[in-house]
C-alpha cells in the first residue's frame, strides 16, 4: 500500500478537488490528509458542505506525538466520509497553525506507512509549494508525490520553475521515479507529451476537464450519474496509473539501494 501525496505551483489547479476524487473513485480503503497549511479545512467547507465537524485534526496529532502515543492517535482522529471507504485526517483551521507542526511530519509519515499493514493508502493534499509551514518531509517521503498542474501556459509557466527545483531534490535523495506531473485536462491547450518535455518530469496521470463533476468534490454539488462522468472514468484511469508509477518508484529505490550496497 501507499503513501501518494499532491502539490501545486502555483493557482488553483485542482489540488484538493483531485486528491478528494481519486479517494473517492478507488475500491480500497484510503486514508485522505488535508496538510495544505493554508488552514480553514477546504474539504470539510467543501466536500462535506460544512455539515461535519472533526473532533480531532493534525493539531491533535502533533499532542498525541509529543505524548508518545501518535500510531495509535491516527485512527481516532480520522473522520469517516459518508458511505464511502475514505477516511479524513482534518487540517489546521488557521495558517497560524501550520508553522507548529514541523516536528509531527516525518512521525506521521511512519505512523501512515504503518498503516499500509491494513491493506489502506494514504493520499495526502499539501496544497500550495512554498507556503510557510508547507510539509515538505511529506513531499520528500511519498511514495510518489504528484505536481498538479494544468495544461494550460499560466500554470505550466509556475509549474515548470517548481518542476525543476523539486526535481534536484528529489535526485538529491535518490527518488528521482517518486516524482511527477498530474496534467488537469490535457489538451487544453497543450497534451501530456508537451507538458512532459517542458517540465522535465514525467506526466504520470492526467484527469478530464470537467467543471461541472469536480464541483462533486469540491463543494459537495450533486450530479446524476456520476460514475458515467468523464472526471470520474479519468480518475480511475488515473489511480490505474498511479499505482503503477509507485510501483516502479519503489522498485527503482530497492535497485538503487542495492548498487549502493555493492
Amino acid at each position: 500500500m501507499s503513501v501518494i501525496a499532491l502539490t501545486s505551483a502555483s493557482g488553483s489547479p485542482g489540488v484538493t478537488t483531485t486528491a478528494v476524487g481519486l479517494a473517492l473513485s478507488r475500491s480500497r480503503p484510503t486514508i485522505l490528509v488535508d496538510a495544505d497549511p493554508t488552514g480553514g479545512s477546504p474539504i470539510l467547507a467543501g466536500y462535506l458542505r460544512g455539515q461535519s465537524m472533526p473532533t480531532d485534526s493534525l493539531i491533535d496529532l502533533y499532542v498525541a506525538h509529543n505524548q508518545g502515543r501518535l500510531r495509535e492517535a491516527v485512527p481516532q482522529a480520522t473522520l469517516t466520509l459518508p458511505d464511502t471507504k475514505v477516511t479524513l485526517i482534518p487540517g489546521v483551521r488557521s495558517h497560524v497553525q501550520a508553522g507548529a507542526l514541523s516536528g509531527l511530519w516525518d512521525p506521521l509519515l511512519g505512523a501512515l506507512k504503518a498503516l499500509g499493514g491494513t491493506g489502506q493508502d494514504t493520499i495526502i493534499d499539501l496544497g500550495r509549494l512554498g507556503l510557510e509551514g508547507a510539509a515538505g518531509q511529506l513531499m520528500l517521503g511519498a511514495d510518489l508525490t504528484l505536481l498538479v498542474a494544468r495544461s494550460d501556459l499560466v500554470s505550466l509557466s509556475g509549474a515548470r520553475s517548481w518542476a525543476n527545483t523539486l526535481r534536484a531534490r528529489f535526485e538529491e535523495f535518490g527518488a528521482g521515479a517518486a516524482l511527477g506531473v498530474l496534467l488537469v485536462g490535457p489538451g487544453r491547450p497543450y497534451r501530456a507529451k508537451e507538458v512532459a518535455a517542458v517540465m522535465g518530469v514525467p506526466v504520470v496521470a492526467t484527469v478530464e476537464w470537467d467543471p461541472k463533476t469536480a464541483a462533486v468534490f469540491s463543494a459537495g454539488a450533486q450530479v446524476r450519474k456520476l460514475n458515467q462522468a468523464p472526471l470520474v472514468a479519468s480518475l480511475r484511469s488515473a489511480d490505474a496509473a498511479i499505482a503503477a508509477a509507485v510501483q516502479a518508484a519503489k522498485e527503482e529505490l530497492i535497485d538503487t539501494g542495492e548498487g549502493a550496497v555493492g
